[in-house]
């Protein structure tokens, strides 16, 4: 426990003193905050919960970190499955993201997903988008999508709807996700998490090629486990920096739109 982010136990309660004790957590960090982090395919709940408090930690996070651990069952064979479980899951995050944002007393709330996660994030920001019409402002301040496996063009066509939920959208993509690459074999169609060809650079999200990063085993975890993705995420989630104020980003062109290329 001195070194590592260990889960010591697990204690189910009731909503409202979920409510309350996120609402004192909030109240007693100096910017009144909170992200929510929901998790991808082949991750269990203490999986989740271990990698939410790592998150909160690298990113010297005072308010309230969150994790909405949909049922993955945390084995690799299953991905089809996890499929049909993050479908389902959706509208119980969508719900649960209106909750976060409304009822906790919360100034700014934060939005990270990964991998298979962000199918449920994009679907439930575009679903409270349509229902919320164009009110004063969105919801929520930065949605990061992290080797987002989701159709690209699927993407595409929600990506209006995701930049109406947010300040601001950052899409974290590398040529090197072998998970990714799979995910594209089974399905036919690209994924908006690649980069190289297939990058997905759409006006008004800010895509990252966090390619030149050196990233472990699949190349998959690399937003938590690379020591520089985990400071521009620092940048952006604790700072504000637009790319542009980034250190290790630079400016590239892809089909005559700006994206930001990672240079450790």
């Amino acid at each position: 426990p001195e070194k590592h982010v260990i889960l010591l136990s697990v204690e189910p309660k009731e909503k409202g003193v979920f409510l309350l004790e996120v609402k004192q957590k909030i109240e007693a960090s100096d910017k009144r905050e909170a992200f929510v982090f929901i998790h991808g395919y082949n991750v269990t709940f203490e999986d989740s919960c271990r990698r939410t408090a790592q998150i909160a930690s690298d990113l010297k996070f005072t308010g309230a970190p969150i994790s909405y651990s949909w049922p993955s069952d945390g084995k690799t064979a299953n991905y089809i499955k996890d499929e049909t479980d993050i479908e389902w899951s959706t509208p119980n995050f969508e719900q649960f993201l209106l909750m976060v944002a409304e009822t906790t007393g919360a100034r700014t709330v934060h939005l990270i997903a990964h991998s298979m996660g962000n199918r449920a994030l994009v679907n439930a920001l575009a679903s409270i988008v349509r229902r919320r019409g164009d009110p004063a402002g969105p919801l929520f301040n930065q949605i990061v999508l992290t080797a987002p496996d989701i159709d690209a063009g699927v993407f595409k066509n929600l990506a209006l709807a995701v930049q109406k939920g947010a300040e601001r959208t950052t899409l974290y993509a590398s040529s090197n996700d072998v998970a990714l690459n799979a995910s594209k074999k089974i399905h036919g169609y690209p994924r908006a998490g690649e980069a190289g060809p297939n990058l997905t650079v759409v006006d008004g999200i800010d895509t990252v090629d966090v390619s030149a990063v050196d990233s472990s085993l699949i190349g998959h975890g690399y937003y938590a486990d690379n020591r520089s993705v985990i400071t521009d995420l620092f940048e952006l989630l604790g700072l504000r920096k637009p790319p542009q104020d980034r250190f290790h980003l630079r400016e590239r062109k892809h089909d005559g739109l700006t994206y930001w290329e990672f240079r450790p």
